[in-house]
């Protein structure tokens, strides 16, 4: 069936989506993040992006990349400031998801079903090669998943883990290079 653009636009103006960019530590994923708000943001569509607040590494209230690309944002304490603060917006971004509540793939579906696109970026798996947070949940839910890829450092090949450098067995370890490294899944076994 053939639409007009006008019957398109009211379409696409009423309908909200999930999308879900994962993958491995240097993979690119806050880095298409920034690509696709910016292209929102082209488009003047207004545009929230959250993080979590205790993620401090480059900067307190912006969203960088390991390129060192940024977009403002806003840090939060959890997913339920989210639906407060992005209720009226067309795009809501959200960077290291892995490490909210488990209330965050409720609030995306929220902000959907009223019509918001939701891009949400984080890590699918811990450094121990588990899902991770919440991220399963969003995954399975999105309406699109993309899941980029880093270079394995021991082999040059495709790498999907977050292989831990730095001692210690919490889950949650803020780091660079220094603690991480991206690798492959035979280099990622042969380390573990």
């Amino acid at each position: 069936m053939l639409y007009s653009e006008d019957v398109f636009r009211r379409r696409g103006e009423m309908g909200g989506s999930i999308e879900v960019i994962c993958g491995s530590m240097f993979s690119g994923k806050t880095e298409e993040l920034i690509r696709r708000l910016r292209r929102a943001q082209i488009a003047r569509l207004t545009v929230e992006i959250f993080k979590p607040r205790t993620d401090t590494r480059f900067d307190e209230t912006a969203v960088v990349s390991h390129n060192a690309n940024s977009i403002l944002s806003t840090p939060v304490d959890s997913s339920s400031a989210i639906l407060l603060l992005g209720s009226d917006v067309q795009v809501v971004g959200i960077d290291e998801a892995q490490f909210f509540d488990a209330e965050l793939p409720n609030v995306c579906t929220i902000l959907a079903n009223k019509g918001v696109r939701v891009i949400v970026a984080g890590l699918d798996m811990d450094y121990r090669g588990q899902p991770f947070g919440p991220m399963p949940e969003l995954m399975a839910m999105a309406d699109s998943v993309i899941k980029v890829q880093a270079v394995c450092v021991r082999c040059g090949n495709p790498a999907v883990y977050s292989y831990r450098l730095a001692p210690g067995q919490s889950t949650v370890l803020l780091g660079e290079k220094e603690s991480y490294e991206p690798r492959c899944r035979a280099c990622f076994l042969e380390g573990q």
